[in-house]
């Protein structure tokens, strides 16, 4: 047991859950973000008692302030939660599609952050981890990768919405990183989540990508800020 503590958002399932069972594994008091109590408090009773409920929907400003009045120092802030409103493409995709994807995958993420930076700024070692997606990699979007197909073009508004999070998350480091902040993104890999149609089939292991998420979480003052990196560790193109 130590005095550290970690908030993950969309911590009641998935892969935010399994990043929550890990932090907690490790002594941290983890702070399980939901946005529906009686799931977040579920999964809090699953991880044990190192483990917290924190009613948080990434989307709801008045609630996100409510849940930052409850956290006093945060060492590990993980921005979990996120959406993928459709897989089609582009011109297939009305701008209500985009406008869903951005209010929780980049707005929330701002939103939060912002929030709980006050509490991090009391941590003598924060970490942010950003979730995002290897198929937010605008190089291996046109090239070649070890990931997926290249050149699909599909889920755009989910994608592009995972590269303004890219985008944040260096400007994050950049600006934080004279007050001892490391902050980076993590390319799970497609896992067996419902996050979207098919990939609940597809059979990689969240806990797999939860472990990436940890390496993050815990980095030392000397490890890396402002980076994209898969789940194994290797680093993403942006």
């Amino acid at each position: 047991m130590n005095d550290r503590t970690a908030l993950v958002t969309g911590a009641n399932k998935g892969i935010g859950k399994h990043i929550a069972q890990l932090l907690a594994a490790e002594g941290l008091t983890v702070y399980v973000g939901s946005r529906d109590p009686g799931r977040g408090q579920r999964a809090v009773e699953e991880i044990g008692a190192d483990a917290r409920l924190l009613v948080l929907d990434v989307t709801d400003p008045d609630g996100i302030a409510r849940a930052a009045a409850q956290v006093d120092r945060l060492d590990v802030l993980v921005n979990n939660a996120g959406l993928a409103p459709s897989l089609a493409s582009p011109a297939d995709t009305g701008v209500e599609e985009f406008l869903r994807a951005y209010e929780t995958n980049v707005f929330g993420v701002a939103a939060v952050t912002n929030a709980f930076l006050p509490a991090l700024r009391r941590s003598p070692h924060p970490r942010i981890v950003n979730i995002s997606s290897g198929t937010a990699s605008l190089t291996w979007s046109a090239n070649p990768n070890p990931q997926f197909t290249p050149g699909s073009g599909g889920a755009a508004a989910y994608r592009s919405s995972k590269a303004a999070l890219n985008a944040l998350t260096v400007f994050y480091a950049q600006t934080l990183a004279e007050d001892g902040f490391k902050v980076n993104a993590l390319a799970p890999g497609l896992r067996a989540t419902d996050l979207t149609p098919g990939a609940a089939a597809a059979g990689g292991d969240p806990a797999e990508a939860a472990r990436g998420a940890l390496r993050l979480a815990l980095l030392s003052d000397d490890g890396p800020t402002g980076g994209f990196f898969s789940w194994d560790g290797t680093p993403v193109p942006w």
